[in-house]
């Protein structure tokens, strides 16, 4: 999905003090889920003042309900009418400087608004490149996929067993779930775009019990680690990871460490460019 301009500037009522929200689902009328920066003092009751940036008119109050798990904190807002005109596209902590275009940042196939961060894969994506590929026959099918957190969220546990993977809101059509199982028994190539809609795809399956994947709705959060068998992806394509990131971890379980190991030592020796507006890699 399109990712929404979910970075809202604020300032804390009580002190004056300036913070930032980052909206990361809705959760009922009126309140979302976010993460506050900063966010460990900002405590349930407090109000924030959210005023429409560059002279705009808008302004609205969000306060802060309840404390939740991983610093996610429950907000209600005022109103909820202009909320996305307050706000910016998020862009990972990494980039540093405002995007030119935000357009770079949305994909060309995604429809509706809902993610906190792009698919990077996707991003190599053009109409043209796509009419390419149905040209010579490819079949591209698509999935509705809210990006979290975990995009961007380092895992800090020693052992990444122990790490709590965020959920991602998805669907999963019955037209691309056909899509899948005619590829698969006519003998033909399931490649899938981005560690998010793999992990789709691929909990999909795990869940289906008459085929081998069947339509789906609901939360994705199947945590791919190596020594797990993929059951829906053939092929895969992906950016470079930061480290001890979710999305590497299910790189290498799809590639095999030693061998994505020296992927990314050719990566680094060729300059190739890592991350959000990077280059990828195709995994055959």
């Amino acid at each position: 999905s399109r990712v929404l301009p979910a970075r809202i500037k604020g300032i804390k009522q009580d002190t004056s003090a300036k913070i930032e929200i980052l909206l990361l689902k809705r959760d009922g009328e009126g309140c979302w889920e976010a993460l506050l920066k900063p966010g460990k003092r900002t405590k349930p009751g407090t109000i924030i003042d959210i005023h429409q940036p560059n002279g705009g008119v808008v302004s609205i109050q969000a306060e802060v309900l309840a404390d939740k798990e991983d610093g996610i904190k429950l907000l209600r807002f005022s109103d909820e009418t202009h909320l996305m005109k307050l706000g910016e596209v998020p862009l990972p902590p990494y980039i540093h400087t405002p995007v030119a275009d935000p357009e770079r940042y949305q994909t060309v196939y995604a429809l509706t608004n809902g993610s906190v961060a792009a698919p990077t894969a996707g991003l190599h994506f053009t109409p043209e490149l796509l009419k390419r590929l149905t040209e010579m026959g490819v079949i591209c099918t698509y999935v509705t996929l809210h990006i979290g957190l975990d995009t961007f969220r380092p895992v800090k546990e020693e052992d990444p067993k122990d790490h709590k993977i965020h959920r991602e809101y998805g669907i999963l059509s019955k037209e691309t779930a056909s899509a899948i199982c005619c590829a698969k028994e006519t003998g033909k190539r399931v490649f899938c775009v981005g560690t998010s809609a793999t992990r789709l795809v691929e909990q999909a399956s795990h869940l289906s019990q008459t085929s081998l994947i069947t339509s789906y709705s609901g939360w994705a959060d199947l945590f791919i680690l190596p020594g797990y068998k993929f059951r829906v992806a053939d092929c895969f394509i992906t950016n470079f990871h930061l480290p001890r990131s979710t999305p590497l971890m299910l790189t290498s379980a799809f590639a095999g460490w030693p061998f994505l190991r020296k992927a990314y030592e050719k990566a680094i020796s060729e300059h190739y460019r890592f991350y959000s507006f990077g280059d990828a890699m195709l995994i055959l």
